[in-house]
């Protein structure tokens, strides 16, 4: 009754028989709200997800006239049992642990017991693979565990595991015997498999048909896309236990955090439908502050998130300067121009689907950006010297003479063989990858720049923003920005990081009056959307297509 009144009105006054009214504080409408928001309508009444019990238990000690039974007070009593932590770490793990990788390993132990899935968040650089090989040991005597994660970080599982648990049998699976590698998978191997494998369906229906008793996801935010064949593969996993790995939680909407949940624990945050009902709109559109907390209180028990800044305090400082760049007045014309006629375009389209109209003006985005970078990434024919290059070219030759070392990165291809080619001319020594390179010649390119071969990386965004650890740089240069802010901080946490002894500084390059400084602008509302969950600031939506059109509007 209470529910449905809550649906119904919005006053503070209950109707409980005709012209008798009972008044509901504010704190208790409140307190039904939350309740509202954990449970699902069965009939007459509720139901809730167990593990919904300890957010719930809050509730009824705030309450304090529910009534629970045996049953209950033993399902809570269990979510809240707690181990030594120095019981958690197996022997066999061969590593000096960090007071703060001791708790996430006891953490992960205590969801392991429970038996509920767990997201580990923490920040870039911080030790994750090392607390996750400490759960893989302690699962290792009952059968077979297996990692996922992008193929960049296949090898880096592996030499993790041989360094620091050697007790395992690290697998790389893939070539032609996969088949044999399941049926010979036993105690203590561990299979590594990249994610465009996995998502392949013989595949997926191969490493579905196993009873794992570990699932790690390593860089989670990859099944973020509940419609992906990905998504649909890894949902079909069974373990004892499920590990997702993610410094980014939250990329862009809370649509994601949703599907994350799905993985680990089903059923938590309801029907997707429900969720955005119920947290997503609230909190993304409404900015309800209220929806945020319960949302958070929620999920709390199950994610960990703990940032550099908190637990690094050895860590040098890094340092952050964005460069603002004005384009010449031929640059100018020339993009200015290419906006004219993405308007007309959008314009005389206007009447298509939503979803066709988004992809369209996002095509038309992408040129604007490209024009920001360099002419000839829009049109090979018109070539208009580069005033952004020019400006590197500048901040490139003061850290060179000074001794210092740059990883750079864009998220355009293209861009990175125009500044490679100047490179080339200025006979100034870098290495290089973008998503084609091979793997064996991708460990190279790292292991040559960490031993001082070159003083420039080059990395295309996608492929070189995670899994690795590239500290001889000093210093990071960001080409042109990326949608989202997280991605770029992935990207610089490549050198800043455990094992970097020097200061980090992070140039951003953003041409003014152009669509670039809009998604800076864009980044302020977007920043550190999994932080902001955990702490409480506001979060930002996906954006519609008015929205994206709005970045090539005139201001």
């Amino acid at each position: 009754m209470l529910l449905e009144y809550l649906e119904k009105s919005t006053t503070r006054f209950l109707e409980i028989k005709p012209g008798q009214f009972v008044e509901l504080t504010r704190a208790f409408r409140k307190r039904l709200q939350a309740l509202d928001r954990y449970s699902a309508r069965h009939g007459k009444g509720v139901r809730f997800h167990p593990l919904a019990a300890l957010a719930l238990e809050g509730f009824f000690q705030e309450v304090g006239t529910v009534r629970t039974d045996k049953a209950w007070k033993a399902h809570i009593a269990k979510l809240q049992t707690r181990t030594d932590p120095l019981q958690a770490v197996p022997s066999t793990l061969n590593a000096e642990l960090r007071e703060y990788q001791l708790e996430g390993i006891n953490w992960m132990n205590c969801l392991s017991g429970w038996g509920v899935g767990a997201c580990l968040a923490d920040d870039m650089g911080i030790g994750k693979t090392m607390q996750a090989l400490a759960l893989l040991i302690r699962h290792a005597p009952h059968g077979p565990s297996l990692v996922i994660a992008p193929t960049s970080v296949c090898a880096n599982w592996v030499a993790e595991a041989n360094r620091f648990a050697p007790c395992l049998n690290p697998i790389v699976f893939g070539g032609n015997n996969r088949k044999k590698i399941l049926e010979d998978a036993g105690s203590f191997d561990v299979l590594i498999c990249s994610y465009g494998l996995m998502q392949q369906k013989k595949v997926a229906a191969m490493l579905s048909h196993v009873s794992w008793q570990m699932v790690v996801l390593d860089e989670a935010q990859a099944i973020k896309n509940f419609a992906t064949q990905r998504s649909r593969a890894v949902m079909e996993l069974t373990a004892a236990f499920k590990v997702i790995l993610t410094g980014t939680p939250i990329e862009n909407h809370l649509g994601e955090l949703w599907n994350l949940f799905q993985f680990i624990n089903p059923g938590l945050l309801g029907s997707l439908e429900r969720f955005n009902k119920t947290f997503a709109i609230p909190i993304e559109k409404q900015g309800n502050a209220r929806a945020r907390k319960d949302l958070k209180r929620l999920i709390q028990p199950f994610i960990l998130r703990r940032t550099k800044a908190q637990v690094l305090e050895e860590l040098p400082p890094r340092t952050e300067i964005l460069l603002n760049i004005d384009l010449s007045k031929e640059e100018m014309a020339f993009y200015e121009a290419l906006r004219q006629q993405a308007l007309e375009r959008i314009s005389s389209d206007d009447e298509g689907h939503e979803g066709q109209n988004h992809f369209k003006i996002l095509a038309e985005i992408t040129k604007l950006r490209q024009a920001c970078c360099h002419s000839e990434l829009v049109n090979k024919e018109i070539s208009i010297a580069s005033s952004k290059l020019a400006v590197f070219s500048e901040i490139l030759g003061e850290l060179m003479s000074n001794g210092h070392k740059a990883l750079v990165f864009s998220q355009f291809v293209g861009h990175l063989s125009i500044v490679r080619k100047y490179l080339d001319e200025s006979k100034i020594k870098y290495q290089y990858l973008d998503g084609s390179t091979p793997a064996t010649q991708r460990q190279k390119a790292i292991h040559g720049f960490q031993a001082g071969e070159g003083d420039v990386f080059l990395i295309s965004l996608k492929a070189g923003g995670l899994g690795l650890n590239i500290t001889a740089a000093d210093y990071v240069i960001h080409l042109d920005p990326w949608w989202n802010p997280a991605v770029e901080n992935q990207a610089s946490d490549r050198a800043h990081r455990m094992g970097q002894r020097r200061p980090v500084t992070i140039y951003r390059l953003i041409t003014r009056g152009t669509v670039e400084e809009k998604i800076v602008q864009m980044h302020l509302r977007k920043r550190n959307l999994a932080d902001s969950l955990l702490a409480g600031s506001d979060l930002s939506g996906k954006m519609s297509a008015k929205e994206l059109l709005a970045l090539i509007q005139e201001s």
